[in-house]
């Protein structure tokens, strides 16, 4: 795909940090009152969200651990970035959806730190999410929960995959020092796998799609 030529200013940014498990479809969610902080859970958001994600002839994004979707639903629709695994976290940069699906200039930029070749459609994910935020006592998001069903295509290889996962994701609100996150973070998993979840079995939805 060649660069929309209409410029998209500068991006959101932000650091992903979660956990993943797999599930099987059905289980009920887990009681995350018992996670140490958490003072409420809000009722069930459910979103569709359907992402394309692009890639060299060569999969060079993903090879450098580097994820380009433009994805539609959801509250942050848009073009995203994802960097590789560092410190435990991803940083993410985001920018509209614009008017078109070429891929945008600003993007293409950012995009060329790992490679300035031609980029081709490389899968499409469809979720069906449920997403809930987990509150602390004073109403802040120490996390966002989301229950998701996933189907997707390797568009390259033709091959199709169904599952289900949730992920907990920090919020603006989680523990800043990285102990009191990590106790928090034993807390979410053991609530997890008592509620039926099991370990994540693929670093990332676009790794699974693609078989790893």
């Amino acid at each position: 795909m060649t660069p929309d030529p209409v410029a998209q200013g500068e991006p959101s940014r932000s650091i992903e940090v979660e956990r993943k498990f797999d599930v099987d479809a059905g289980t009920p969610v887990p009681s995350w009152e018992s996670v140490p902080g958490v003072a409420r859970v809000t009722d069930g958001e459910p979103r569709h969200l359907d992402a394309l994600y692009l890639d060299t002839a060569e999969a060079v994004l993903a090879r450098a651990g580097v994820a380009l979707r433009r994805r539609t639903g959801g509250p942050d629709a848009g073009w995203h970035i994802k960097g590789p695994l560092v410190d435990g976290g991803r940083t993410e940069l985001g920018w509209p959806l614009g008017e078109t699906d070429e891929v945008p200039e600003a993007v293409a930029a950012e995009v060329a730190r790992w490679t300035t070749d031609p980029l081709t459609p490389l899968a499409r994910i469809v979720n069906d999410r449920t997403a809930y935020a987990l509150l602390d006592a004073e109403g802040g998001v120490l996390a966002e929960f989301v229950d998701d069903h996933v189907r997707t295509t390797d568009l390259r290889a033709g091959t199709e995959r169904e599952w289900h996962e949730w992920e907990v994701e920090l919020g603006p609100a989680a523990p800043a020092a990285h102990e009191t996150r990590e106790v928090f973070f034993a807390a979410v998993e053991e609530a997890a796998i008592a509620a039926g979840a099991r370990q994540a079995s693929s670093a990332s939805k676009l790794a699974r799609a693609l078989g790893h």
